[in-house]
């Protein structure tokens, strides 16, 4: 994994591609495999985005790690992590469909703590989410975003995702200011250049 630096204030100002530490009066970061012994942690960061009412459908994370880990493929789950241990966002993968021929097609999320964001945390766990993906042969990488939650779709664009279109009153929000609400989702994908050729 890598380790780099934070502090971006806008997540599609600065380039995807580098790798290692940056000594700019910045903290590091390191972007480590996902454990169980970060699920704690984890389900906060979740629940941090849940609150906003613009990252999920959901109206709670998972109840457990075992929920939590039997969706996301174990290769490509991500934390970031500063070098004193603390977590400031994740990163996962799910498959879309269970057909072979959509084997190569992933779903992912990213999250990332309240505290943190504008700091570049999602900009590097989206790179190496990328990176891990399609080193694994994954040919796209798919998201459904919120219309409203702007610095995600400027983040997902930085990284190469093209908006595939928007699908309207998709479903209802079930918490809360919103809840009764039908929401749109903008649906992005990333077609790979190197895997699925």
């Amino acid at each position: 994994m890598t380790t780099r630096a934070a502090g971006e204030s806008d997540p599609a100002a600065a380039p995807l591609a580098g790798s290692g530490a940056h000594d700019q009066g910045r903290e590091r970061l390191l972007v480590l495999p996902l454990r169980d012994l970060d699920w704690p942690e984890v389900r906060a960061v979740h629940a941090e985005g849940i609150a906003i009412g613009h990252a999920t459908f959901e109206s709670d994370p998972p109840d457990s790690w075992q929920a939590f880990d039997a969706g996301r493929a174990v290769e490509h789950r991500l934390v970031a992590h500063v070098e004193d241990g603390l977590l400031l966002g994740c990163a996962s993968v799910s498959p879309v469909s269970t057909r072979p021929v959509y084997a190569g097609v992933l779903e992912h999320s990213v999250y990332v703590a309240a505290a943190a964001r504008g700091r570049g945390v999602g900009r590097l766990l989206l790179a190496e989410l990328i990176a891990s993906t399609e080193g694994a042969g994954a040919w796209t990488l798919q998201s459904s975003v919120f219309p409203e939650n702007t610095a995600s779709l400027r983040l997902h664009e930085a990284a190469g995702f093209r908006r595939v279109g928007v699908r309207h009153r998709v479903a209802r929000m079930t918490y809360g200011p919103l809840a009764g609400t039908w929401r749109d989702t903008v649906l992005l994908e990333r077609r790979s250049t190197t895997a699925g050729r």
